[in-house]
């Protein structure tokens, strides 16, 4: 049995209304609960928010939607259906990967299709390879989901389970770069099943060959993209939420939380002061710790992940040769996680991941426009250039961006540009994430599942924590988890899938 929140939790506040905190929300909905969403800014969505810019709309955070099921466990809770509120377009192929020696490959999440596609970029031994290894990602899965990912921890303890035996023999406490090695020995298409590292914050050479799950949900689940961008799913579950009574206060910064003894008594905004019974935070671990006025003492100090800058550009033509997603290899591969974990400087040869959401849904933009979203991998501000470096570094570096796009097919880009936004790691502090990245703690083996900064806080009897820098981690699936946990934190279970408050009303 694990712990759980002690006392009354009949009115809970939850603090941010980003992915975590709204799943959160929608599961303490289902299970009885009155429900509080208070969140800072204009509209709920947290990470994944949305600008308007001369007609375009930016989504600001995630871009890559897997597992839509998890999501639909949260509207279920309600006795809602995502499939209600939501147009999911399963993107085929899932991703374009683009190489430095010409060479292209569509990933596709079909089998056959995929099987087929392995042969003709790299042969019929790759190809058989390819087969075993999506087994063996189908395994590692099943075996991890229920036990390692959608699972509360009280101590290391709690990993002792048969599922501990099956993950060791599928290999799962190797490293990651070489148990994929073991099925492809084609260096490129081993990135394509190793590159989601980077999301962990570790190399694939130190990954441990678990995180190979996160291939699975890109390479094998399938790859959504949601009509209205990524935006219209917290923009649902936000409605959801409301339909089924949560009481939605957008716009209000929580400034403090009250205590009395070792209890959180009510939340506090410039607007207003909200009684609860318990409180669910989904900040970023540094305002979490200074609302509860207190940081967690551990050994060694935290480690985050790689940051990131982002060029959102629309424009006014685009590309034939970009899918919804492509990922454009550089021809470095090990120097280039070196540069992002432990030397601390840019990509002298970058990967990139380019994004084009108008290829689902031109509405995004003006009509005959084009939305284009450029994510670059750089260093955190922890060691590599400052959140102050960034003011002078941000045009050059915007500049190098464009000039990399250009070589690699994107002729003419710079001038089709008519509206753009870039953000850097100076964004992402200002936004209160720290270390200047959105991917929050790093998942190395000791930030990882009972020893990630847990969700129940110590010294406080009714704080729960939610979202990417507690378990079980980073990524849009993993989030949403996190609010599931959560929840169950405070009612001893998960919610049903019929909502005890009667569903949608």
């Amino acid at each position: 049995m694990t712990r759980t929140v002690t006392g009354r939790t009949d009115h809970v506040v939850v603090v941010g209304a980003g992915l975590a905190g709204l799943s959160a929300a929608l599961h303490l909905l289902g299970s009885g609960r009155r429900v509080t969403i208070v969140e800072r800014d204009p509209l709920p969505g947290g990470r994944a928010g949305r600008r308007a810019l001369g007609g375009y709309r930016l989504d600001t955070g995630p871009t890559v939607l897997t597992m839509p099921h998890l999501a639909d466990e949260a509207f279920a809770a309600v006795g809602d259906r995502l499939a209600d509120r939501v147009e999911l377009l399963p993107l085929h192929p899932a991703y374009r990967a683009c190489f430095a020696d010409g060479g292209t490959l569509d990933v596709h999440t079909d089998a056959l299709a995929m099987e087929a596609e392995v042969e003709r970029f790299a042969g019929a031994r790759e190809a058989a390879g390819y087969r075993r290894l999506r087994t063996w990602l189908r395994q590692l899965h099943d075996v991890q989901m229920r036990r390692f990912i959608d699972a509360n921890f009280d101590s290391p303890l709690d990993l002792l389970t048969p599922d501990l035996a099956r993950l060791a023999a599928l290999g799962g406490f190797g490293r990651l770069d070489a148990r994929i090695g073991r099925f492809l020995t084609d260096e490129r298409l081993k990135r394509v099943f190793s590159f989601q590292a980077l999301y962990a914050g570790v190399a694939p050479a130190r990954a441990l060959a678990a995180y190979a799950v996160i291939a699975y949900m890109d390479t094998v689940a399938g790859v959504y993209f949601p009509r209205g961008g990524m935006h219209a799913l917290p923009r649902a579950m936000a409605a959801a939420a409301s339909g089924a009574g949560a009481d939605l206060r957008l716009g209000r910064d929580v400034t403090r939380l009250e205590r009395s003894g070792n209890r959180v008594t009510a939340v506090v905004t410039a607007h207003e002061r909200i009684p609860c019974d318990a409180v669910v935070l989904t900040p970023d671990l540094p305002v979490v710790h200074r609302l509860l006025g207190r940081r967690p003492r551990r050994p060694v100090g935290l480690r985050h992940a790689p940051s990131a800058v982002v060029l959102h550009a629309g424009t006014t033509r685009t590309w034939p040769h970009l899918a919804h997603h492509t990922l454009s290899f550089g021809a470095a591969w090990h120097r280039t996680f070196d540069e992002l974990t432990r030397t601390g400087t840019l990509m002298t040869d970058p990967s990139l991941l380019i994004t084009r959401p108008t290829a689902g849904d031109p509405s995004l933009a003006p009509e005959g426009r084009h939305l284009h979203y450029v994510l670059a991998p750089c260093p955190n501000t922890d060691i590599g250039p400052g959140a102050r470096d960034w003011t002078d570094l941000a045009p050059r570096y915007r500049d190098r961006l464009l000039t990399t796009l250009e070589r690699r097919g994107l002729t003419g880009i710079a001038a089709a540009i008519e509206e753009e936004c870039l953000v850097t790691p100076a964004d992402w502090t200002t936004q209160g994430h720290a270390a200047g990245t959105p991917f929050s703690v790093a998942h190395t083996f000791a930030q990882t599942g009972p020893f990630r900064p847990r969700n129940l806080v110590r010294g406080t009897d009714n704080a729960v924590l939610a979202g990417c820098g507690t378990t079980p981690g980073v990524g849009v699936p993993t989030v949403l988890i996190s609010g599931k946990l959560a929840a169950a934190r405070i009612t001893g279970t998960p919610a049903r899938a019929t909502a005890a408050r009667g569903g949608r009303r």
